[in-house]
């Protein structure tokens, strides 16, 4: 079992920007970043970055959450 001190920690330092940018190529638009959802096929960007917020959501699949989810999301990993 993971420590929640150590699940809070890796929430705290894992920005979300470079966590998704890692995997996704985002531009910026306005205060958020926008790239391809890459847990669906589209053309069009409905993928968000919200790095104030510390989140992700794609308002073409509904995906959504922070770093590690996302990690968790597109590596099909679990705890």
């Amino acid at each position: 079992m993971i420590n929640p001190n150590t699940i809070q920690t890796i929430f705290e330092t894992a920005r979300i920007d470079e966590v998704v940018g890692d995997f996704v190529n985002l531009k910026k638009r306005g205060v958020n970043l926008i790239g391809l959802c890459p847990f669906h096929d589209e053309k069009t960007p409905s993928f968000t970055v919200s790095p104030a917020k510390g989140i992700y959501k794609c308002f073409g699949c509904g995906n959504g959450g922070n770093s590690v989810k996302f990690i968790m999301e597109h590596e099909h990993y679990s705890y």
